[in-house]
Protein backbone atom coordinates (compact mmCIF):
# COMPACT_ATOMS: atom_id res chain seq x y z
CA UNK A 1 0.00 0.00 0.00
CA UNK A 2 1.51 3.68 -0.47
CA UNK A 3 2.29 6.05 1.64
CA UNK A 4 -0.85 8.30 3.22
CA UNK A 5 -0.90 11.93 1.37
CA UNK A 6 1.78 14.33 3.01
CA UNK A 7 1.26 18.00 3.34
CA UNK A 8 3.55 20.59 4.80
CA UNK A 9 2.84 23.97 6.00
CA UNK A 10 6.31 26.22 6.46
CA UNK A 11 7.45 29.46 6.19
CA UNK A 12 9.92 30.79 3.11
CA UNK A 13 12.66 31.78 5.49
CA UNK A 14 12.55 28.31 7.45
CA UNK A 15 12.51 26.50 3.86
CA UNK A 16 15.51 28.45 2.71
CA UNK A 17 17.49 27.74 6.00
CA UNK A 18 17.08 24.28 5.60
CA UNK A 19 21.11 22.61 4.66
CA UNK A 20 19.50 20.74 1.72
CA UNK A 21 17.42 23.72 -0.35
CA UNK A 22 19.53 23.94 -3.08
CA UNK A 23 18.77 25.39 -5.87
CA UNK A 24 20.57 23.22 -8.25
CA UNK A 25 17.52 20.76 -7.58
CA UNK A 26 15.40 22.92 -9.32
CA UNK A 27 15.05 22.92 -13.07
CA UNK A 28 16.77 25.28 -15.25
CA UNK A 29 13.54 26.55 -15.85
CA UNK A 30 12.65 27.05 -12.92
CA UNK A 31 15.98 29.41 -11.97
CA UNK A 32 15.36 30.94 -14.99
CA UNK A 33 11.73 32.34 -13.62
CA UNK A 34 12.44 33.12 -10.06
CA UNK A 35 15.14 35.35 -11.75
CA UNK A 36 12.56 36.86 -13.49
CA UNK A 37 10.77 38.19 -10.19
CA UNK A 38 11.38 41.70 -9.09
CA UNK A 39 10.46 41.76 -5.28
CA UNK A 40 13.39 39.29 -3.98
CA UNK A 41 10.20 38.36 -1.44
CA UNK A 42 8.84 36.83 -4.53
CA UNK A 43 11.53 35.34 -5.90
CA UNK A 44 12.08 33.40 -2.15
CA UNK A 45 8.72 32.44 -2.03
CA UNK A 46 8.79 30.67 -5.77
CA UNK A 47 12.19 28.94 -4.69
CA UNK A 48 10.84 27.64 -1.77
CA UNK A 49 7.64 26.35 -2.80
CA UNK A 50 9.39 24.25 -5.28
CA UNK A 51 11.56 23.18 -3.13
CA UNK A 52 9.21 22.28 -0.56
CA UNK A 53 7.22 20.30 -3.04
CA UNK A 54 10.27 18.29 -3.79
CA UNK A 55 11.13 17.94 0.02
CA UNK A 56 7.31 16.54 -0.08
CA UNK A 57 7.66 14.12 -2.85
CA UNK A 58 10.93 12.31 -1.46
CA UNK A 59 9.35 12.06 2.30
CA UNK A 60 6.19 10.49 0.30
CA UNK A 61 7.95 8.30 -2.05
CA UNK A 62 10.92 7.73 0.65
CA UNK A 63 13.55 9.02 -2.02
CA UNK A 64 15.82 11.68 -2.49
CA UNK A 65 15.02 15.16 -3.74
CA UNK A 66 17.39 14.59 -6.56
CA UNK A 67 15.86 11.60 -7.97
CA UNK A 68 12.77 12.97 -8.77
CA UNK A 69 11.98 14.05 -11.89
CA UNK A 70 9.71 17.18 -11.65
CA UNK A 71 8.08 19.24 -13.93
CA UNK A 72 4.67 21.19 -14.54
CA UNK A 73 2.07 21.04 -17.09
CA UNK A 74 -0.73 24.08 -17.73
CA UNK A 75 -4.33 21.82 -18.44
CA UNK A 76 -5.79 25.57 -19.75
CA UNK A 77 -3.29 25.67 -22.77
CA UNK A 78 -1.72 22.29 -22.47
CA UNK A 79 1.87 23.65 -22.02
CA UNK A 80 4.73 22.95 -20.00
CA UNK A 81 7.07 25.00 -17.80
CA UNK A 82 3.93 26.36 -15.72
CA UNK A 83 0.57 24.94 -14.16
CA UNK A 84 0.65 22.05 -12.28
CA UNK A 85 3.46 20.29 -10.65
CA UNK A 86 3.70 16.68 -11.68
CA UNK A 87 6.75 14.08 -11.67
CA UNK A 88 7.19 13.46 -15.73
CA UNK A 89 8.89 9.47 -14.49
CA UNK A 90 5.88 9.04 -11.69
CA UNK A 91 2.54 9.69 -13.15
CA UNK A 92 1.20 7.58 -10.12
CA UNK A 93 2.19 10.50 -7.84
CA UNK A 94 0.18 13.99 -7.49
CA UNK A 95 1.39 17.64 -6.43
CA UNK A 96 0.23 20.70 -5.11
CA UNK A 97 1.95 24.02 -4.26
CA UNK A 98 1.24 26.82 -2.76
CA UNK A 99 2.93 30.19 -1.90
CA UNK A 100 1.62 33.96 -0.28
CA UNK A 101 4.16 36.65 1.74
CA UNK A 102 6.57 34.42 3.31
CA UNK A 103 4.33 31.69 3.69
CA UNK A 104 4.14 28.50 2.01
CA UNK A 105 2.42 25.37 1.40
CA UNK A 106 3.08 21.60 -0.47
CA UNK A 107 1.61 18.57 -0.65
CA UNK A 108 2.29 14.98 -2.65
CA UNK A 109 0.30 12.09 -2.80
CA UNK A 110 -0.97 8.75 -4.64
CA UNK A 111 -4.34 10.15 -5.42
CA UNK A 112 -4.89 13.61 -6.71
CA UNK A 113 -4.32 16.33 -3.61
CA UNK A 114 -5.20 20.32 -3.94
CA UNK A 115 -3.45 22.31 -1.26
CA UNK A 116 -3.63 26.36 -1.02
CA UNK A 117 -2.45 28.88 1.70
CA UNK A 118 -3.68 32.52 2.12
CA UNK A 119 -1.95 35.27 4.51
CA UNK A 120 -4.35 36.38 6.87
CA UNK A 121 -4.35 40.19 6.52
CA UNK A 122 -6.97 42.98 5.50
CA UNK A 123 -9.47 41.76 2.86
CA UNK A 124 -12.37 43.10 1.57
CA UNK A 125 -15.94 41.33 2.32
CA UNK A 126 -18.17 43.49 0.17
CA UNK A 127 -21.39 42.04 -1.41
CA UNK A 128 -19.73 42.38 -4.80
CA UNK A 129 -16.43 40.63 -4.17
CA UNK A 130 -18.34 37.69 -2.12
CA UNK A 131 -20.54 36.95 -4.87
CA UNK A 132 -17.87 36.22 -7.52
CA UNK A 133 -16.71 33.41 -5.05
CA UNK A 134 -19.56 32.35 -2.46
CA UNK A 135 -22.64 31.34 -3.16
CA UNK A 136 -25.77 32.78 -1.13
CA UNK A 137 -25.65 30.51 1.19
CA UNK A 138 -21.53 30.94 1.96
CA UNK A 139 -22.02 34.77 1.61
CA UNK A 140 -24.85 34.53 4.50
CA UNK A 141 -22.74 32.34 6.94
CA UNK A 142 -19.37 34.44 6.21
CA UNK A 143 -21.30 37.83 6.72
CA UNK A 144 -22.53 36.51 10.05
CA UNK A 145 -19.30 35.32 11.07
CA UNK A 146 -17.60 37.01 14.04
CA UNK A 147 -13.94 37.25 11.60
CA UNK A 148 -15.73 37.55 8.55
CA UNK A 149 -12.58 38.21 6.69
CA UNK A 150 -10.91 34.42 8.25
CA UNK A 151 -14.42 32.91 7.60
CA UNK A 152 -14.17 34.43 3.71
CA UNK A 153 -10.63 33.19 3.60
CA UNK A 154 -11.43 29.78 4.40
CA UNK A 155 -14.10 29.09 2.32
CA UNK A 156 -11.90 31.05 -0.71
CA UNK A 157 -8.62 28.59 -0.25
CA UNK A 158 -10.97 25.53 0.26
CA UNK A 159 -12.40 26.12 -3.15
CA UNK A 160 -8.50 27.02 -4.21
CA UNK A 161 -7.14 23.51 -3.25
CA UNK A 162 -10.66 22.01 -5.14
CA UNK A 163 -9.53 23.57 -8.15
CA UNK A 164 -5.79 22.25 -7.73
CA UNK A 165 -7.54 19.00 -7.24
CA UNK A 166 -9.51 19.12 -10.57
CA UNK A 167 -12.68 19.34 -8.98
CA UNK A 168 -13.64 22.65 -9.33
CA UNK A 169 -12.69 26.09 -12.10
CA UNK A 170 -12.21 29.69 -11.62
CA UNK A 171 -15.85 30.19 -12.89
CA UNK A 172 -17.31 27.23 -11.57
CA UNK A 173 -16.65 29.26 -8.03
CA UNK A 174 -19.90 31.01 -7.40
CA UNK A 175 -22.24 27.86 -7.79
CA UNK A 176 -20.09 25.06 -5.89
CA UNK A 177 -21.76 25.70 -2.25
CA UNK A 178 -19.54 24.67 0.98
CA UNK A 179 -21.66 25.82 2.95
CA UNK A 180 -22.42 22.35 4.73
CA UNK A 181 -18.38 22.37 5.51
CA UNK A 182 -17.96 24.30 9.33
CA UNK A 183 -15.88 27.67 9.37
CA UNK A 184 -14.43 27.09 11.94
CA UNK A 185 -13.03 23.40 11.57
CA UNK A 186 -11.34 20.72 13.11
CA UNK A 187 -8.09 19.98 12.13
CA UNK A 188 -9.12 17.05 9.91
CA UNK A 189 -12.57 16.44 8.85
CA UNK A 190 -14.53 15.20 5.64
CA UNK A 191 -16.94 16.00 3.11
CA UNK A 192 -18.88 13.52 0.52
CA UNK A 193 -15.63 11.75 -0.55
CA UNK A 194 -12.90 14.19 0.67
CA UNK A 195 -10.53 14.37 3.62
CA UNK A 196 -9.68 18.07 4.41
CA UNK A 197 -6.55 18.81 6.66
CA UNK A 198 -7.44 22.47 7.65
CA UNK A 199 -5.38 25.23 9.50
CA UNK A 200 -5.35 28.18 10.99
CA UNK A 201 -2.11 30.01 12.30
CA UNK A 202 -1.91 33.98 13.34
CA UNK A 203 -0.37 34.55 10.19
CA UNK A 204 -3.02 32.32 7.64
CA UNK A 205 -5.47 30.22 6.54
CA UNK A 206 -4.66 26.50 4.88
CA UNK A 207 -6.32 23.40 3.33
CA UNK A 208 -5.16 20.41 1.77
CA UNK A 209 -8.18 18.42 0.08
CA UNK A 210 -7.70 14.47 -0.87
CA UNK A 211 -9.74 11.16 -1.51
CA UNK A 212 -7.53 9.13 1.47
CA UNK A 213 -6.59 10.98 4.72
CA UNK A 214 -3.83 13.73 5.00
CA UNK A 215 -0.73 13.31 7.44
CA UNK A 216 0.45 16.71 8.30
CA UNK A 217 4.71 16.74 8.00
Amino acid sequence: MPNPPLAVLATTAGVLARPDADERLLAPYERERAERFRRAADRDDYLAAHLLVRFCAAAQLGVEPADLAFGQHCPGCGGDGHGRPLLTDRPGTWLSLSHTNGIIAAAAAPVPIGVDVEHLGPRTTDPVTLGHVLTAAETALVRAHPEPTRAFLRQWVRKEALIKLGRATLDSLPELDLSALPLDPPATHRHEDLHFLELTTPDAVFTAAATLPITLG
